[in-house]
């Protein structure tokens, strides 16, 4: 038999936690003397201790470790929890990244407000073009629910007109429609521009004729598609200071996009009217 301490000493916890254990039924010890009230324990019982711990570290309530533990759970089950664990931290990991990177764009935005690159756009028509297109949807516009819908679709894209052995002559576009379901979800279109010359309708992938656009208001974004606020919102203080209403969402005519992001160089091109 251990005593309270040694026992604590060698399963690397506190007393008192053991003492919270043995209160809520979920490490009691093997014994308890009747007269001083001092607990021992055996030391088979480190095994059910460090189940504890190890389910406890895992993000398990209490309740849930008992519960767990009740159904005698071999050491290849608790590794698969872990395993479990550990792709469930690493996903909530890049997620805060994420969404600290969007504050920290937005806190740009904020920054430069007031000096939003007005002068930088252009009003201009924009011309058909022949494009290879595919279709995806996104919970909304939201950047965290584009980015994980946009950057697949680009990749199937590539690979399937390369096995078409079709030629790319010309910079890569997105464009965006409102989702057919009203549920604020929104239809990601990719595409690439191809050849007039390539058939429209063939079977083995689409390829059509983007309608030309008979008046945008458009300006070029340099950099990371994180940082295009300012660029969006420069836009949209100009369509309101200069009597035009938006048409839809601005199109993005990808120019440039080398390996490193921050070297992007990107056209935003959205359609208006005079109001």
């Amino acid at each position: 038999m251990l005593n309270i301490g040694d026992f604590a000493v060698h399963g690397r916890v506190s007393v008192r936690m053991l003492r919270h254990y043995d209160a809520i039924g979920l490490l009691t010890p093997a014994r308890v003397d009747p007269a001083t009230g001092y607990r021992s324990y055996e030391a088979g019982q480190l095994a059910r201790l460090n189940r504890v711990i190890a389910l406890k570290e895992l993000g398990f309530t209490l309740q849930q470790v008992r519960a767990v533990l009740d159904e005698h759970p071999d050491p290849a089950e608790l590794r698969g929890m872990l395993r479990l664990r550990r792709a469930q931290l690493a996903e909530a990991i890049a997620a805060d990244e994420q969404r600290l990177a969007r504050v920290e764009a937005r806190l740009r935005t904020i920054e430069s407000e007031g000096n939003m690159f007005e002068h930088d756009v252009v009003v201009k028509p924009v011309p058909s073009v022949r494009v290879a297109q595919l279709s995806g949807v996104a919970a909304s516009s939201a950047p965290e629910d584009i980015t994980p819908v946009i950057g697949p679709l680009f990749d199937e894209l590539c690979r399937r007109v390369e096995q078409a052995g079709i030629e790319v002559v010309g910079p890569s576009v997105a464009r965006y429609e409102d989702g057919p379901e009203g549920d604020g979800s929104v239809v990601v279109r990719v595409a690439l521009q191809v050849a007039p010359s390539v058939r429209a309708g063939r079977d083995d992938i689409e390829v059509v004729d983007l309608a030309p656009i008979e008046e945008a208001v458009t300006i070029v974004h340099r950099g990371s598609m994180d940082d295009a606020m300012g660029s969006f919102q420069a836009l949209a203080r100009y369509i309101d200071q200069n009597g035009y209403r938006s048409t839809g969402y601005a199109r993005e005519r990808y120019l440039e996009t080398p390996a490193d992001r921050s070297g992007w160089v990107v056209e935003f091109q959205e359609p208006v009217v005079r109001r």
